[in-house]
C-alpha cells in the first residue's frame, strides 16, 4: 500500500517560525586561500555571496579597521 502525503498550508492565524540559518566555523587558514583563488580566477559563484555577512572576532575587526586606515608607504 502506497503512503500518501498531504501538504497543509499554515493558517493565517498561526505564527510562522523562521529557522535561523546554519552556521559553520572555518579557520581563516582554510578560508582565505579558497577565496583568493576564487577571486583571482573570477569565479562567478563568488558574486552570489558578496552581500552575505560574516561574523569575526572583535580583535580581528579592530586589526582590519586599523589596517584599512593605514596607507602603505612606497
Amino acid at each position: 500500500m502506497a503512503a500518501f502525503l498531504r501538504v497543509y498550508s499554515p493558517s493565517r492565524d498561526e505564527p510562522i517560525h523562521e529557522v535561523p540559518p546554519a552556521t559553520v566555523c572555518v579557520s581563516l587558514t582554510d578560508l582565505l586561500p579558497l577565496l583568493a583563488l576564487a577571486r583571482r580566477n573570477n569565479y562567478l559563484w563568488l558574486q552570489d555571496f558578496l552581500d552575505d555577512e560574516v561574523v569575526i572576532t572583535e580583535d580581528l575587526y579592530h586589526v582590519l579597521k586599523a589596517f584599512r586606515a593605514t596607507r602603505p608607504s612606497a
